[in-house]
């Protein structure tokens, strides 16, 4: 059956009656939990299971388990986390740090039936990054970026869970928060490319990706990159990423227009899918009716990121957890 050209979440902790049936003729290519859905293990457990029966395959099921505030997933059942900055900067071998962090966070998901996790970040701070992203991202420095995405990448698919690049191409140079505000950047566009776009490119064979409300005014003036036809001709072609695209939640106030309207207007402008978040009915019916399916492309590389789904290695999860608290200095 094909797949719709969207994601979507879910009221509560578990399924009405309306969204089993919903989400049976409208086939989600996935969904989306956040804290409003999640009270303890055997609850998510059973939620994603009954997802999945809902819509007959095993469809990804995606999170934000970042770590720090951008965590859904909370104690007492699960892990928390440092912010990803603050880590970074307190360990004595921050990359092992990384890694270490990210295969936790992993083992974590994958227990539960979580396949798909929004991260890495690879924006750079800057000084004028909005305090909503500033301490989730890795550092300032593209080297240092590229590494510490790198690590989470690796670290997530060695523990089952598919990585999903964020937020290309650069959302670090935001002094607005996009949930609220749609940013604009005036920055030449050779120094986007040798800074902001530069960790992107170096990462672009991650097999997911979500984009960034934001506009780049020295290369489309007129459209934030999720609805640019030009911004997303140039994440393909120049920054070179070949993987599934799918929007930021496309309910955030950056964008203009009914969620419909600004859906259709991603797809058209090169984005494979459409993330919608809040799980409100006629937002989702919108866009189940105007956004149709996956394009042919998009179904390929759509194969091909959940053609790297594997089961997670084995690991002392309990040796990974002392080695991250000797690993920071506090």
């Amino acid at each position: 059956m094909p797949k719709g050209a969207f994601i979507f979440g879910c009221e509560g902790p578990e399924l009405s009656p309306w969204e089993k049936a919903f989400y049976r003729d409208a086939q989600p290519w996935g969904f989306i939990l956040f804290a409003r859905n999640i009270v303890e293990p055997a609850q998510l457990i059973r939620l994603t299971r009954d997802l999945r029966e809902a819509v007959g395959w095993n469809a990804p099921i995606l999170i934000d388990q970042e770590g720090g505030r951008v965590q859904r997933m909370r104690a007492p059942h699960w892990r928390e986390f440092l912010p990803a900055l603050d880590q970074m900067r307190l360990a004595r071998d921050p990359m092992r740090a990384q890694w270490v962090r990210n295969r936790l966070i992993a083992h974590d998901l994958s227990s539960v039936g979580i396949d798909v996790n929004c991260a890495p970040l690879a924006d750079l701070t800057e000084a004028e990054t909005h305090p909503v992203l500033l301490n989730r991202l890795y550092g300032g420095d593209v080297e240092t970026v590229v590494a510490a995405a790198r690590q989470c990448a690796d670290a997530f698919l060695a523990g089952g869970v598919l990585p999903i690049l964020k937020h290309i191409p650069g959302y670090g140079r935001a002094s607005v928060d996009s949930h609220k505000a749609l940013p604009s950047v005036n920055i030449p566009r050779a120094e986007l490319f040798d800074r902001d776009f530069a960790p992107f490119i170096a990462l672009n064979d991650i097999a997911m990706g979500m984009t960034a409300h934001i506009v780049f005014s020295d290369i489309d003036p007129e459209a934030p990159a999720t609805t640019s036809h030009v911004m997303m001709t140039l994440i393909r072609e120049e920054i070179g990423f070949g993987g599934l695209i799918m929007t930021d939640d496309i309910s955030m106030e950056a964008l203009s227009g009914s969620v419909e309207e600004r859906g259709v207007a991603a797809l058209r402008a090169g984005c494979d899918l459409v993330l919608h978040c809040n799980g409100e009915r006629a937002d989702m019916e919108a866009i189940a009716k105007t956004c149709g399916n996956l394009s042919a492309a998009g179904q390929t590389r759509a194969e091909h990121a959940l053609s790297q789904r594997r089961p997670p290695e084995t690991v002392d999860i309990r040796a990974l957890e002392a080695e991250l608290e000797a690993l920071l200095v506090r």
